[in-house]
């Protein structure tokens, strides 16, 4: 009787409910991640702005920016949302232009910004660019970022003045992976 127990134990162990399994599933799985990244900053003082006792109404740079070279990267990639942060320190106001170049430094896209001389209290100027449908097809084929900052009429900048135009900015990428 013992042994017959043991046996009927042993084949309800081995006897189990399952349903049948759909792999197929697999294939509607949509993965949305989304990454936030450093981009850019500077920091220009105040009397950077002046060279050999003259001050400069134009200064700029141009940044390389291959980050679009991976085609997978840019397969997936569903909408870049751009945040720019500028703090003036500085008792001029500044007109600074994003210009997006390709790799030719053809003109694709400019951001343009309006930075208020210094006063007590003033907040950051901030703004948020979104590329997304056609837009985003711009920033994919962007190769080279230029910095143009044009300083606005007011009491002149010698090598003595104070203050700092600083800004930063951050790139949150979205992606839809299937």
């Amino acid at each position: 009787m013992n042994k017959f127990f043991r046996i009927y134990v042993l084949t309800l162990l081995f006897l189990s409910c399952s349903s049948d399994l759909d792999f197929d599933q697999a294939n509607d799985l949509k993965l949305e991640p989304i990454f936030v990244a450093n981009l850019a900053a500077f920091d220009i003082q105040a009397n950077q702005f002046v060279i050999g006792g003259v001050e400069q109404p134009l200064v700029g740079d141009v940044v390389n920016f291959k980050v679009f070279n991976d085609v997978d990267f840019t397969n997936n990639l569903s909408r870049t949302d751009l945040y720019f942060e500028f703090n003036n320190t500085i008792n001029r106001g500044f007109s600074i232009n994003l210009h997006l170049l390709d790799a030719n430094n053809v003109k694709l896209h400019t951001i343009p910004f309006t930075v208020p001389a210094y006063t007590p209290g003033q907040s950051p100027v901030t703004k948020t660019e979104i590329f997304e449908n056609a837009k985003l097809d711009i920033l994919k084929k962007t190769e080279k970022i230029a910095f143009v900052i044009a300083i606005m009429p007011g009491i002149p900048l010698t090598s003595n003045s104070l203050g700092s135009l600083k800004m930063r900015s951050s790139a949150t990428i979205y992606f839809a992976v299937q």
